[in-house]
């Protein structure tokens, strides 16, 4: 069994920055991936960004990338989203998830089996 805590969420105006952070309990394996999904109110959930718990490669959506980093610390188990110039669409539910990787399907949410509370975050115009 795995545990997923997110943290980090909140209100900021367009152009800024937030840093969400995700805490995870028991076992996550080399195989694995981790990444961060978005809902916003009406629409599916989406990928965000993931990383491949062996390796460290990453991937981005084209929504996200040069904005989003996803990085982890391996010593506090925890999984990173810095997300910079951040903008009114970004607006969402985010939540962080894991499961065995799969590259053809890990933009897919039914891919992961394990999935935080999520964080609310908030971008103003």
């Amino acid at each position: 069994q795995v545990q997923l805590v997110e943290s980090g969420g909140g209100s900021v105006e367009a152009g800024g920055s937030l840093r969400l952070s995700c805490a995870a309990s028991g076992n996550i394996y080399s195989n694995y991936c981790l990444a961060w999904f978005r809902q916003a109110p009406g629409k599916e959930r989406e990928g965000v960004a993931i990383l491949y718990y062996g390796s460290g490669g990453t991937y981005y959506a084209d929504s996200v990338k040069g904005r989003f980093t996803i990085s982890r610390d391996s010593a506090k188990n925890t999984l990173y989203l810095q997300m910079n110039s951040l903008k009114p669409e970004d607006t969402a539910m985010y939540y962080c998830a894991t499961g065995p990787y799969h590259y053809a399907y890990m933009w897919m949410p039914g891919s992961y089996a394990y999935w935080g509370q999520g964080t609310q975050v908030t971008v103003s115009s």
